[in-house]
């Protein structure tokens, strides 16, 4: 008798039969979650919303249910790939609340692929593909890091800084923000002020390559109503 052919009856295991899918099943939940948590260190070092428990606990839900999904079926089932399909479903609506609309961009995007790529990881390892599982894995980690990288570098891609600019005449600084912004053909909106003590301050983001971040920064340092300029990354951008 083969070894599926004993769960043919579904939820009536005995200890036996659990023990014996246990001893199969450990290894593949070890991996899935060591995968995901090395993807998950890199959205962690990213201070990413999905960081590394999450990714750990999608890829180990994933190689759960892939593997559930043949046991339950049993030898005599149709259908083994019921539950494991579903996967997919059910990731989509997770990686959809990642996702999020701004007045001027939308951000999560990045997130919501690594969370997607994740769980077939995760079904990869339940399967028992522990190769192709572990090469998807550095794949990702290739693209998250590298990729994103160059993207930077090069100026493939715009992202979210912003900018704090400090003085002691709001109005003098948006002034020179402005002109700053028209030199570098950015537009300026969503500025925030506010004023600590005798110090003053002018934040806002942009969203833009390196080379246009380059040119407005040097715009803005030789101003002398801008007695201080400070960029951040945006905690939203991917």
């Amino acid at each position: 008798m083969t070894a599926l052919a004993q769960f043919g009856q579904p939820f009536s295991f005995s200890w036996l039969q659990q023990l014996g899918v246990l001893d199969g099943a450990i290894g593949r939940l070890v991996v899935a979650c060591a995968l995901g948590g090395l993807v998950g260190l890199e959205r962690e070092f990213q201070r990413k919303a999905a960081g590394l428990r999450t990714n750990m606990l999608i890829c180990m839900g994933s190689a759960f249910f892939t593997l559930l999904s043949g046991v339950l079926a049993g030898d005599a089932g149709t259908n083994r790939g019921q539950v494991a399909s579903n996967i997919v479903q059910g990731i989509g609506f997770l990686g959809a609340g990642l996702i999020l609309h701004n007045s001027n961009r939308v951000s999560g995007l990045t997130s919501a692929a690594s969370v997607w790529v994740i769980a077939s990881i995760g079904m990869a390892c339940g399967a028992g593909l522990y190769v192709p599982a572990i090469a998807a894995a550095f794949l990702v980690i290739f693209a998250l890091t590298v990729v994103g990288f160059l993207e930077h570098r090069v100026s493939l891609k715009g992202y979210s800084l912003i900018y704090e600019v400090r003085g002691s005449d709001q109005t003098q600084m948006l002034t020179s923000i402005l002109g700053a912004m028209d030199k570098a053909g950015q537009r300026l909106f969503g500025v925030q002020r506010d004023e600590i003590g005798g110090l003053q301050r002018v934040s806002f983001s942009l969203t833009a390559p390196k080379k246009k971040h380059d040119l407005l920064c040097a715009q803005l340092v030789n101003q002398p109503t801008i007695s201080q300029l400070l960029t951040f990354r945006d905690p939203e951008d991917d």
